[in-house]
């Protein structure tokens, strides 16, 4: 009688779905929010691992003196910085520096939105020149600075056809002037596709309906573009703006294949300058003092280009 008593309660709280803990349900909300989290994690983690403790690490190496040689790692507080300050190099490199980048943004976002204007038409193989501009981005950096670099030879490709035409050409990878140029030319063609592609698909979301109505109002060719397309696609301006001054600043396959600086120092770019410090010479702490004057640049640059946005670009207020 007893077993009977104990065992039919308990079927009877089975049977009416049981009085115990049940487990807690997230809402919709809360799932949303948890699978948001698995997916951005990864995202995280990379940022962090490779991003965030990398930049703490040249911090910290920067207030000292890492010789690996040697195998010492000494704490040199603000010397290093003021190393910098007084490094006689220091002004000819952030002048290449500029050089290097004005010439680049320049040429690059002028040829670029050139082409896209060229080619934004409907005409027949006007896909395989589409092709043909985008391709050399796509191509090895290395081999493709390679190549050009034996057409800038004294006896390469370049001054051949120079000399077909009764002009002796200079020897272009060692003088100055023309070293700079020469490498500006490698990286524009290198990767005005990229900005070429960015702008053709601006230029085709602009509506047509615009310039038809002030080509009806009697605006030219040159007024409509001025007026209607440039404020149309100025938001694609900015981010070319920004991607091509960026990458201008972190150049240094290209230097190191055609030049090694050289002439001289006249194509050492901070960034190059920055890989002989820190891995040619083994100063570790200045190179990471430079790690850190390149970052500042880049983040002041980005930054005033993005306050002027407000200016310039339509879509802002």
């Amino acid at each position: 009688m007893t077993t009977e008593s104990t065992v039919l309660p308990d079927r009877a709280v089975a049977r009416s779905g049981g009085t115990g803990p049940r487990k807690r349900r997230l809402t919709h909300k809360q799932r949303d929010a948890v699978a948001g989290y698995i997916f951005v994690a990864p995202q995280v983690l990379g940022i962090v691992a490779f991003v965030l403790i990398p930049l703490a690490l040249v911090v910290y190496f920067s207030f000292h003196e890492w010789n690996v040689l040697a195998n010492s790692f000494t704490f040199v507080g603000v010397d290093n910085f003021e190393r910098f300050l007084g490094d006689p190099q220091i002004a000819p490199v952030m002048q290449a520096t500029g050089i290097f980048s004005v010439f680049l943004v320049f040429f690059n976002i002028t040829i670029a939105l050139l082409l896209a204007v060229m080619l934004n038409r409907s005409l027949p193989g006007i896909t395989f020149f589409r092709t043909l501009f985008f391709s050399p981005v796509v191509v090895s950096l290395v081999a493709w600075t390679i190549v050009w670099g034996f057409l800038f030879q004294d006896n390469g490709g370049i001054n051949g056809a120079l000399e077909v035409i009764g002009i002796d050409g200079p020897n272009w990878l060692r003088e100055g002037p023309t070293a700079m140029a020469s490498v500006v030319i490698v990286q524009v063609f290198k990767n005005v596709g990229l900005n070429m592609v960015l702008f053709l698909a601006a230029l085709q979301g602009v509506p047509q309906e615009l310039q038809e109505a002030a080509r009806i109002d009697g605006a030219g060719s040159r007024t409509i573009f001025t007026r209607i397309t440039i404020p149309l696609i100025s938001p694609t301006i900015l981010l070319t703006f920004i991607i091509t001054i960026v990458g201008s600043l972190q150049v240094f396959a290209q230097i190191a294949v055609l030049t090694q600086g050289g002439p001289g120092i006249s194509t050492t770019v901070l960034v190059y300058y920055l890989f002989q410090q820190a891995f040619l010479f083994g100063e570790f702490g200045y190179g990471s003092v430079l790690s850190i004057v390149l970052f500042l640049i880049v983040l002041l640059l980005t930054v005033v280009q993005w306050q002027l946005r407000k200016k310039w670009v339509f879509y802002e207020n």
